[in-house]
C-alpha cells in the first residue's frame, strides 16, 4: 500500500520553497504502508514508532536544523531508503546522529549522511541490513567526531557496501555475530573498533588512510578474511590489533604500508589459537608484532615482503609453541635446489642488536644508524652472547604471493 502524494492541508499553505516538517506525514501513515516522499526539503528532527517504508527516492533532504538525532526509528519491519540526513545536534551525550535506529528487521540502504555526529546508531537491533550508505560526519579533529556507525548490544546484522570517511570509529560493542562484508572506511581513527564483539564476520572490506584498521578486544571466534588494509601509519597503529581475543582466523588479507602489520597477544590458552593464513604483509614499519608471548599463534602461508622488520615478538614468555610453516619471506638467503617451491633450508630468524630497540622503544629512533648498523653487523659476525630465536620456518615459501591476488 502506498501513501505518498496525501499532504496535510498545513503543508499546503507553506511556501514552495520552505521545508515542511516531516513528522506529521509520518504521523498519517498507516502502519505497514509505504510513504514515497515527493522530491524537496523536510524539517527534522522526527521519529518512526510504526513499521512502514519511508523512501526519498533519492531526492528528499531531511534536515535536522542543528537539533538532536535527524530521524530516530522505535519499530520493528521499518525500512528507510533514498533519503538525505544532514545537520544534527553536536552533543556526544545523547549521541546526536543521522539515524538512531532500535528494532528488528529493519532496513536501512542507500541513504546519504553529512554533517551529522554520528553516522548511523544501532541500539538493541537484531537481524537488520545496513547497505549501500554514504556516510560522513562533521569536519572535526578525528577524535572529536562521532562514529560513522555504531553497534551496541545488536546482533546478527548485516553491515553491506557503505562509504564511510572522515568519521571517528565503526564501534561494535555488546554485539555478537555480525557481518561486515565489502564496506569502504577511509581517513578516519579506527576503520573497525570491536568491543565484546565475539563471532563477527569482517570480509571483502577496504579500509584506507585510517589511523588503525580492525582492532579487537575480547572478542572471540572472529573471521578477518579478504581485507584490503593499507596505510595506518598513526604511531601506535596497525592493520590488524587483538587483544584478549581467541580462536580467531586471519585469512587472505592485504596488510600494506602499517606501523605494524598484525599486533597480537596470545590467547588465554594456546588451544584457542590465533590462526593467520594466507595474508600478504608488505611495506610495513613492523610485519607482525607478538607481545606478552605464551604461544598459540599459527602462521601458514603467509607472504612478508619488505618490512623493516618481519617479526618483533617481546616479552618473557616462550613462544615455542607457535607455528611457522611454509611462508615467503623476503629476506630468505636460502635455495630451492629439488624445485618443490620450498627452501631446502629453514629459514630462522634471530635477534641480535636488534633486541636493544625491541625493548627501549626510545632507542627506535636510531634505527638504521651507522653505530647501531654497525652493532648489529658485528652481532651477526660474532654474537657477544646467544642470540635469541624468535621463529623458525622450517618449509619457506619460494614464491611471494603478488600484492592485488588473493
Amino acid at each position: 500500500m502506498k501513501f505518498s502524494c496525501l499532504p496535510l492541508l498545513a503543508a499546503l499553505c507553506l511556501p514552495a520553497h520552505a521545508a515542511q516538517p516531516l513528522q506529521p506525514w509520518l504521523d498519517v501513515a498507516l502502519p505497514g504502508s509505504v510513504l514515497k516522499l515527493p522530491p524537496g526539503a523536510y524539517q527534522g528532527p522526527a521519529v518512526i514508532d510504526k513499521p512502514l517504508t519511508l523512501d526519498g527516492g533519492g531526492q528528499a533532504v531531511i534536515d535536522g536544523g542543528g537539533h538532536g538525532t535527524v530521524l530516530t526509528v522505535r519499530a520493528d519491519h521499518v525500512t528507510l531508503r533514498g533519503l538525505t540526513l544532514k545537520n544534527s545536534g553536536p552533543s556526544h551525550d545523547s549521541i546526536d546522529g543521522g539515524v538512531m535506529a532500535e528494532g528488528r528487521n529493519l532496513l536501512i540502504e542507500n541513504n546519504v549522511i553529512e554533517d551529522a555526529l554520528f553516522g548511523i546508531s544501532l541500539h538493541r537491533v537484531n537481524d537488520s541490513i545496513v547497505r549501500g550508505n554514504r556516510i560522513r560526519s562533521r569536519d572535526l579533529d578525528p577524535a572529536d567526531r562521532g562514529d560513522g556507525l555504531r553497534l551496541w548490544y545488536s546482533a546478527g546484522n548485516r553491515i553491506e557496501h557503505n562509504d564511510i570517511a572522515r568519521t571517528r570509529d565503526i564501534t561494535v560493542s555488546n554485539a555478537p555475530r555480525n557481518r561486515f562484508t565489502g564496506n569502504a572506511v577511509r581517513d578516519s581513527r579506527r576503520a573497525l573498533n570491536l568491543l565484546f564483539a565475539p563471532r563477527t564476520l569482517i570480509e571483502n572490506n577496504r579500509f584506507e588512510h585510517n589511523a588503525t584498521g580492525i582492532t579487537a578486544l575480547n572478542s572471540d571466534g572472529l573471521l578477518i578474511r579478504g581485507n584490503q588494509i593499507s596505510h595506518a601509519m598513526d604511531a601506535s597503529g596497525a592493520g590488524i590489533a587483538l587483544k584478549e581475543t581467541s580462536a580467531a582466523l586471519v585469512q587472505d588479507n592485504q596488510i600494506v604500508h602499517c606501523a605494524h602489520g598484525i599486533m597480537a597477544d596470545s590467547p588465554m590458552h594456546p588451544v584457542n589459537r590465533l590462526v593467520f593464513v594466507g595474508n600478504v604483509i608488505a611495506h610495513n614499519i613492523t610485519g607482525v608484532y607478538f607481545y606478552g608471548v605464551k604461544g598459540g599463534h599459527l602462521a601458514i602461508g603467509n607472504s612478508f615482503q619488505n618490512n623493516l622488520w618481519p617479526v618483533m615478538i617481546i616479552g618473557d614468555g616462550d613462544s615455542a609453541e607457535d607455528v611457522w610453516q611454509g611462508n615467503y619471506w623476503s629476506n630468505y638467503e636460502g635455495f630451492d635446489a629439488d624445485g618443490d617451491g620450498y627452501g631446502d633450508q629453514p629459514h630462522e630468524l634471530y635477534a641480535y642488536a636488534d633486541r636493544i630497540w625491541m625493548e627501549t622503544p626510545a632507542a627506535r629512533f636510531f634505527r638504521n644508524s651507522p653505530v647501531l648498523e654497525l652493532l648489529d653487523f658485528l652481532e651477526r659476525l660474532a654474537p657477544f652472547s646467544a642470540p635469541a630465536m624468535i621463529l623458525r620456518d622450517p618449509a619457506p615459501r619460494m614464491r611471494r604471493l603478488p600484492l592485488g591476488e588473493r
